[in-house]
């Protein structure tokens, strides 16, 4: 049964935030007005007026494009890049600020920026959380990160199963006995507090089994797998910024040239279906690899996908997954407050448009974010993405959530800490329980 209540969230705010955090972490650390000439602190700019043909072109350039709607882009960068948009004929007004004012008391050892977990936290959580609930967790080693493939440090891929664990449950095998709902976050290493919602739906999942009725129906007939990080070697540049995190994107990977601060990969225009119509500028924030699937977090994301799901759709581009197929997959990113279905390759709709509209419908009950496409919700097309490698090669019912509004302190790719509790969380966290709850049979009507 899909969850109805709805959770009282509505009442969440930044006056939630101020009296969270005190009034200075509501005051950002650039100026207001934008930065000075010589400041290299980076924020949001606006950019208006332009065609599809001028935003394919600064996405070419290397420009960080974080949104583009109706001819309007937003681009993060530092005054000098605000000057690099002003010599190509654009006019760039600053928006908002990047990073939020820090209060130094609440950070802890292993977090930074207020809070959030570096790599290494998640991954001794997760081994805690496992060891101290055996009978309803399992943690699985994945894959390996770019960086541990070359011998450089790195990290494993973790992936985390819950459920009241039987016989025969949470292996990875296609024909599981129950339905299953898989949730990654973090395969762009800056969109932190995807990550940290991921680690609150597994905490309640533990902590609401035998308390909680509808966590403990869920457990009881749904596997629930999640990897809170697919992208470790990239948010440990985020997290080497401190309370300044690195707007790092992409993975590790410094082969393709001589790109400073916009090394790597990104992981989200890499996969095997449909790959190749997304920057070929090693430089690009949207970089899609030299080859599709070269990396080994995508290698790992798709082998583990692939040991997950049946395939349940034809081969044809208008082969729909019929109404009894079962699974549902979220991607959680960050900004924009909307849920995104498939496609984003090409603006015709999925075959399951209808079904997956209704669902995305059902979810959006508790976060109100808008449900769409790519191009109904952030304006530009994607290849290579993991949603869509989900839903178009195996037939499951797969979403981007984007976390979080347009900046502002609970917005943007670095929210305030305090934010994740306050409000990115508990507007989600009905949302995600709809999606798991709907494994079953996600396209019945």
């Amino acid at each position: 049964m899909r969850l109805k209540r709805r959770l009282a969230t509505a009442g969440v705010a930044l006056g939630v935030v101020a009296a969270a955090t005190g009034t200075a972490a509501l005051t950002a650390q650039a100026d207001p007005a934008g930065p000075t000439a010589d400041d290299t602190t980076p924020v949001a700019w606006n950019v208006d007026g332009l065609t599809a043909t001028e935003l394919t072109e600064l996405e070419s350039l290397g420009f960080d494009i974080a949104e583009a709607h109706d001819g309007r882009a937003q681009i993060i960068g530092d005054a000098a890049v605000a000057d690099e948009l002003r010599d190509l004929g654009h006019d760039p007004e600053f928006h908002d600020t990047v990073y939020k004012a820090v209060d130094p008391a609440i950070q802890q050892e292993g977090t930074y920026y207020g809070g959030y977990r570096t790599v290494d936290a998640y991954e001794a959580d997760l081994q805690a959380i496992t060891e101290a609930n055996p009978d309803l967790t399992v943690l699985h080693d994945i894959g390996d990160s770019w960086l541990k493939t070359q011998g450089q440090g790195g990290h494993d891929l973790l992936a985390v199963c819950l459920t009241k664990l039987t016989d025969g449950d949470c292996e990875t095998d296609p024909d599981s006995v129950k339905p299953r709902f898989t949730l990654m976050a973090q395969i762009h290493a800056r969109e932190i507090a995807t990550g940290e919602i991921a680690w609150r739906w597994i905490e309640k999942l533990v902590d609401g089994y035998g308390t909680d009725p509808e966590v403990t129906e869920l457990l009881d007939t749904t596997e629930v797998w999640v990897v809170p990080i697919v992208n470790p070697d990239g948010v440990d540049i985020v997290a080497s910024g401190g309370n300044n995190p690195v707007l790092q994107r992409k993975n590790a990977n410094d082969t393709a040239g001589n790109c400073g601060s916009r090394l790597g990969i990104d992981l989200n225009r890499n996969s095997s279906f449909e790959w190749g119509n997304d920057s070929t500028n090693p430089c690009a924030e949207t970089y899609q690899g030299a080859t599709a699937a070269s990396e080994p977090e995508t290698q790992a994301i798709e082998a583990w996908l692939r040991d997950m799901h049946p395939d349940q759709r034809g081969p044809g581009a208008n082969d729909p997954a019929p109404d009894d197929a079962r699974d549902v997959f979220i991607t959680l990113h960050s900004y924009g407050n909307y849920i995104i279905i498939p496609y984003g390759y090409t603006a015709d709709p999925a075959p399951n448009d209808t079904a997956l509209r209704a669902l995305g419908a059902d979810m959006a009950e508790y976060n109100g974010y808008f449900v769409g496409t790519n191009d109904d919700t952030v304006g530009y097309g994607t290849s290579g993405t993991t949603d869509d490698m989900a839903y178009g090669e195996l037939g499951v019912a797969a979403f981007t959530f984007e976390v979080g509004g347009n900046f502002g302190t609970c917005g943007g790719f670095f929210p305030a800490y305090t934010c994740v509790d306050a409000s990115l969380w508990p507007e989600n966290e009905g949302a995600l329980l709809t999606a798991a709850q709907a494994a079953a049979a996600p396209y019945a009507s």
